[in-house]
C-alpha cells in the first residue's frame, strides 16, 4: 500500500524536489505551509496542499494543525523541509503509533542549529572549525582585535544578520547582545554540503559551490568533486553524533585543502538536487533498508528565474555579466520538468507571498521566505547554549 508523506513546507524548490522524488516512488505527498500560495501547490506530484498557521506567530496552532493533518490524512511519515524543522520536531510524542517523524528529536536539532554549540561539539571531536566566541565576552573583543572577523546570530539563517568586519573594527553594542557571535573570518573556497545519514552512516553527500548569488543565497550552483577532506569531515562528525536524517554544512577550504566548518544546518539544502531521486525516496520511505544514494549525472543546477535576474543585474559590468551568463546557460533548472511543468511557469504568482514582502517591506528574498518559520530558543532559555557546558554526543541541559 502506498505511503502518505507530509512535507512541512512547500515554498522552496528543495521541497519540490523531495515531493517529486517521493511521488515518483509511489508515495502520496501532502504539503503543509503557512503560505496559501507556494511552488509545490502547482505540482502534480502533490496530492493536497493545506495552509497552516505560521509557527513563529502561533506555535501551538501550527502543531495542532500538523497533528490534525496527520490524523485526517492517515500520514505515515512527517518530513520537515527547512527552517520550520525545529518547530515540527515538537510533534514527537503527539503522533499516532503508525506515524514516524523523519530526523532527530528537537533537542538534537536545536543543538546543531546553535552555531556556537555546534562549533564546540566539532572542536571537541578534533575537527577543524574557526574560533567562535559569544559576542558579550572578553574573548570576542580579543578576537576582533587580532584578525578579520564575522558577526552573526547564533540562530540565524539565510545570511540574515551576518556582518563582515576588518581586524580592529570595534564591536558595537548590538554585536555584544545575547545571542550574537564573533567568529574568525576565514579566507578560501566556500564549499557547501548536503548529506543523508542513518545512525551515523552517510548514505550520500553532495558537495557544491555557488556560481551565481542573490545576496548571500546561491541560486546557481555546481557540484564539487575535488574536496575529499570535506567528505571525510562529514563522515567523522555524523558518525560521532550517530546522526540520522538530513544534515548540511558550510565549509571554507584553505589553500592547503583543509576545510573548516563554519556552521551546520540540520535540514535540507539545495544539495538535494544532486541526489538520485529513487535513492532519495528510498531513504525517506524505508530508511532501514536504504542503500547508498547515487549522484545525478548533472553538474550544475539553478533556480532560473532568480538567476536570470542576477545576470541582468550585472549588465553594466561586462566581465561579471558574461561570467554569470555562462553559468546560467550551463545549468539545469531545478523547477522545470516536462512531466510537471506548472511549477516553472507558475513560479512567480505562486511565490507572491515571498515577493510581496521583499518588494513592499524592502527585505531580502531569503528573509521573506523564512522569517515566519525561523526558530529561536524560548526566552527563558536564551542564554543556556552559552552558559551551559556543551558536551559532545548529548543535548546540552536546558537547550
Amino acid at each position: 500500500m502506498p505511503k502518505t508523506v507530509l512535507l512541512t513546507l512547500g515554498r522552496l524548490p528543495k521541497g519540490l524536489e523531495l515531493a517529486r522524488a517521493l511521488q515518483q516512488a509511489g508515495a502520496r505527498v501532502i504539503v503543509a505551509d503557512p503560505f496559501g500560495l507556494h511552488v509545490c501547490r502547482a505540482s502534480r506530484a502533490v496530492a493536497k496542499s493545506i495552509r497552516v498557521p505560521a509557527p513563529n506567530t502561533d506555535p501551538t496552532g501550527y502543531l495542532d494543525a500538523l497533528e490534525a493533518i496527520v490524523r485526517n490524512e492517515g500520514v505515515d511519515i512527517v518530513v520537515p523541509v527547512s527552517e520550520e524543522a525545529l518547530h515540527a520536531a515538537s510533534l514527537a510524542g503527539r503522533l499516532p503509533a503508525r506515524t514516524s517523524l523523519y530526523g532527530p528529536p528537537q533537542r538534537a536539532l536545536a543543538r546543531l542549529h546553535d552555531k556556537l554549540a555546534f562549533n564546540r561539539a566539532a572542536d571537541l571531536i578534533g575537527l577543524p572549525v574557526p574560533e567562535t566566541q559569544e559576542g558579550r565576552t572578553q574573548a570576542a573583543l580579543s578576537l576582533a582585535e587580532a584578525q578579520d572577523y564575522i558577526v552573526k546570530p547564533a540562530h540565524g539563517c539565510s545570511g540574515i544578520g551576518v556582518s563582515l568586519r576588518r581586524k580592529g573594527d570595534p564591536l558595537t553594542l548590538a554585536d555584544r547582545q545575547p545571542g550574537m557571535l564573533v567568529q574568525a573570518r576565514l579566507h578560501g573556497r566556500h564549499v557547501s554540503s548536503f548529506s543523508v545519514t542513518r545512525d551515523g552512516e552517510v548514505l550520500a553527500t553532495a558537495l557544491y559551490q555557488g556560481r551565481i548569488y542573490s545576496g548571500t543565497v546561491s541560486v546557481s550552483f555546481e557540484r564539487v568533486d575535488d574536496c575529499p577532506a570535506a567528505a571525510s569531515w562529514i563522515r567523522r562528525f555524523t558518525e560521532a553524533e550517530a546522526y540520522t536524517g538530513f544534515i548540511s554544512f558550510d565549509f571554507i577550504e584553505d589553500a592547503n585543502g583543509v576545510p573548516c566548518a563554519i556552521e551546520c544546518n540540520p535540514r535540507l539544502t539545495s544539495g538535494i538536487h544532486f541526489l538520485d531521486p529513487g535513492g532519495l525516496a528510498q531513504a525517506v520511505l524505508n530508511l532501514a533498508e536504504a542503500r547508498p544514494i547515487a549522484m545525478r549525472p548533472v553538474r550544475a543546477f539553478q533556480e532560473g528565474h532568480t538567476a536570470l535576474l542576477e545576470v541582468y543585474g550585472a549588465m553594466f559590468r561586462p566581465r561579471e555579466f558574461f561570467r554569470r551568463l555562462k553559468a546560467f546557460l550551463t545549468s539545469q533548472d531545478v523547477l522545470f520538468r516536462l512531466n510537471d511543468p506548472l511549477p516553472f511557469f507558475m513560479f512567480t504568482p505562486m511565490s507572491w507571498p515571498v515577493l510581496r514582502q521583499a518588494m513592499f517591506e524592502k527585505i531580502s528574498l531569503g528573509e521573506a521566505a523564512t522569517r515566519d518559520i525561523t526558530w529561536l530558543p524560548p526566552e527563558d532559555r536564551a542564554g543556556a547554549p552559552f552558559d551551559s557546558e556543551v558536551r559532545h554526543g548529548a543535548a546540552v541541559p536546558g537547550t
